[in-house]
């Protein structure tokens, strides 16, 4: 494991003065012109180091990194400049961790790198380290451990919040004596477990902790599992946890356009702070005045994105809010305390171009985050006292920005008039007017926003590996996309394998429009929800694509819905949100045929390859085998067929997913040929 060493630069009160030529910093004579594609390996690896935190006390920095083919909890002693391993699991990720004081870290486990993001999978559990490595203590065991032991049922701990002013104490939720979430205050010292919510008032859904982290707010429905059309919601706070609780509102289904989502307590303690799209199209953050019952001050807002694409970003100590970060075309940063602000001015000219994010220690100390679409994470500590700012870690040290490509966002205009913010790359050796064979890359669930403006993961990645090698990458959202206003979302219900469709072939066509995808040449690709799409697109889109690359897909809609296999039918809710996802009523399954590749396969149109894991719950292995087998008996077999049987929902071992990209580069380099080796079709061509 190697820290990052270089100079350090001096950062003046109102200016910034720096030594040129430090590592991950852009400077006027960075070079632009295209380098050499990088092994396929730099781009589909884990990170060195992720989710970067310092303590409270800014002694230690905390960091995610592969350790024994896992990742692993490592700890710098920043005084001693020592890293240590304080974790060593190789059947598992460490998928999230969070301080407790600057005493502990608890860390939950779980398997990375599935088409939708991180799952805990058999994992979970929570656990719970001092930052040397000492006194480890299992908290929660994991849902393997569970299974093993006989239990049927999953009991487990989650963790909420460190207490203000401890050292050694945490809120956390589980469902340790019931099947509802309760609330527990636990001593990492002790291992004790106090409940703080003997009393809830209803079935609860969620409970609210106030500033001072106390469960003083709780929102409760009428029936478990059910459809959204049958549910009613209350939200219930009290004024201590001694006192009754009070209803201050309720929602039905026919509700929905007015209701609102708790977050949390405003500053006040009294008052609640609430998600809200009532009377304006994106969700906005608003007080709510709990006397009154009614919405007050708006907290945030932006004309196109919801607030659930903006994090509130948390002094680490006090627990203030000191700034808003929004994920909407690029990643910004804003910060509304004076003294961060104020540093924010200052560093912001020394990462030109870039994304900078401050967190504040006790110690005078502050950890500075940078980065942009061409510029993978770097770190670094800024001494308040001496004005120095020292590098401390890169998260990709082989992938630079000469190795990586502008994340350009564009407005995606569907046939019905929606308009969909989307991202689009062009190799770095595209010139104007060239047209360039393309890729349409279809994100997974499909109800999640899975691309965000940033350095390369999940999606964003393999479109600049693929932009390496010459190719137009094309990564649209589609309605049902959450995040991107209410009109989009809504417009999404019923419309699997039809409007949502139509987004993917305009996308297509958005790029032939623009001059850069040739249109004989354009292929379509995604994982999950993304390999149905390309299925689907075999059958009804042959027109536009000229070929597939399929993964972890669905191919019957009816049978993924009622098997056994799949890891979420037995919730009457899921099934039910995927039968409004298809336009499903009832019983009556025919709009889930109907848009079921598998029943179509005789009219599938282009080249498919196709990929999956064994051991899928997800999607099972069963979806894959009828599709293959459909499309032997219609003669149009798959191009190319990858099965891995000790992989899942997503590829996570690393020569997995090399192989992978290795297979989807030559299938797509013979369906429509690479840019990187061929020269591009002039305009006129086509």
């Amino acid at each position: 494991m190697q820290f990052w060493k270089a100079k350090t630069r001096a950062i003046g009160c109102i200016g910034v003065a720096w030594l040129a030529g430090t590592p991950g910093v852009v400077t006027a004579n960075e070079p632009t012109a295209p380098a050499a594609p990088l092994p396929i390996i730099h781009y589909v690896k884990p990170p060195e180091f992720a989710a970067v935190t310092l303590s409270p006390d800014g002694r230690y920095l905390a960091t995610l990194s592969p350790q024994k083919g896992k990742r692993n909890l490592v700890v710098l002693d920043l005084e001693t400049k020592r890293p240590r391993a304080v974790t060593s699991f190789s059947n598992f990720d460490v998928i999230s961790y969070n301080w407790v004081g600057s005493s502990f870290l608890v860390f939950s486990l779980g398997t990375l790198d599935t088409p939708t993001g991180a799952e805990s999978g058999q994992g979970g559990g929570l656990f719970a380290v001092r930052p040397d490595g000492s006194g480890y203590r299992k908290i929660s065991p994991t849902v393997e451990e569970q299974l093993g032991s006989g239990s049927t049922v999953y009991r487990s701990l989650r963790y909420l919040r460190a207490v203000p002013g401890s050292q050694s104490e945490m809120i956390a939720i589980g469902k340790l004596r019931t099947d509802r979430d309760d609330v527990y205050r636990v001593d990492l010292m002790t291992g004790k477990q106090t409940l703080l919510t003997f009393d809830a008032p209803g079935i609860v859904d969620r409970w609210i902790l106030d500033n001072d982290a106390q469960p003083r707010a709780v929102v409760v429905r009428n029936k478990d599992d059910v459809p959204a059309e049958e549910l009613v919601r209350k939200v219930l706070i009290r004024d201590t946890l001694e006192s009754p609780w009070r209803t201050v509102a309720e929602f039905t289904h026919a509700d929905r356009a007015h209701a609102w989502t708790a977050v949390g307590f405003a500053a006040d303690n009294r008052k609640l702070m609430v998600d809200s799209s009532a009377d304006r199209p994106p969700t906005a953050r608003f007080v709510y005045e709990t006397d009154t019952q009614k919405l007050g001050e708006v907290l945030f807002a932006h004309p196109r994105y919801d607030v659930s694409e903006a994090t509130f970003l948390r002094d680490a100590n006090t627990r203030q809010i000191v700034g808003v970060q929004l994920d909407g075309e690029t990643a910004e940063v804003r910060y509304v305390d004076p003294q961060y602000a104020q540093l924010h001015k200052a560093l912001e000219p020394v990462f030109k171009g870039q994304v900078v994010q401050l967190q504040r220690a006790t110690n005078g100390k502050t950890l500075v985050v940078a980065f942009s679409d061409r510029h993978p994470h770097t770190y670094h500590l800024y001494d308040e006292a001496t004005k120095n700012l020292a590098p401390l870690l890169r998260s990709r040290p082989d992938l630079s920005s000469p190795h990586l490509v502008e994340m350009r966002p564009f407005l995606l205009k569907t046939r019905d008039g929606l308009e969909i913010p989307s991202y689009y790359f062009l190799p770095a050796q595209h010139l104007p007017g060239q047209r360039l064979p393309t890729v349409v890359s279809i994100h997974g669930g499909p109800h999640v926003r899975a691309d965000y403006w940033g350095p390369p993961s999940g999606g964003v990645a393999q479109a600049q590996l693929l932009a390496s090698r010459g190719y137009a990458v094309v990564l649209p959202n589609h309605r049902i996309t959450p995040g991107l206003g209410k009109a989009v979302f809504e417009a999404g219900w019923g419309q699997v394998g039809r409007k949502m469709s139509d987004d993917h072939e305009d996308a297509a066509r958005w790029a032939v429009e623009q001059g850069f995808a040739d249109p004989q040449r354009i292929c379509i690709t995604g994982g999950s929800y993304g390999g149905y799409a390309t299925l689907w697109a075999s059958v009804r889109s042959s027109a536009v694509f000229r070929c597939g690359a399929a993964g972890f897909a669905i191919s019957d809609m009816e049978l993924q819905q009622k098997s056994t296999l799949t890891d979420y039918t037995r919730s009457r809710a899921g099934v039910a949100e995927w039968k409004r996802l298809l336009g499903v009523k009832g019983e009556d399954w025919a709009p889930a045929r109907e848009v079921s590749p598998v029943w179509f396969a005789d009219q599938s149109g282009f080249p498919l390859f196709i990929f999956a894991g064994g051991a899928d719950r997800r999607t099972p292995i069963e979806q894959t085998k009828l599709m293959v087998s459909a499309l032997e008996r219609a003669g149009k077999p798959p191009a190319l067929l990858l099965v891995k049987a000790d992989e899942a929902h997503g590829y996570g071992q690393t020569s997995n997913r090399v192989e992978l990209h290795e297979a989807m580069l030559k299938f797509f380099d013979a369906q429509i040929g690479s840019g990187w080796s061929a020269k591009a079709s002039s305009p006129s061509a086509h």
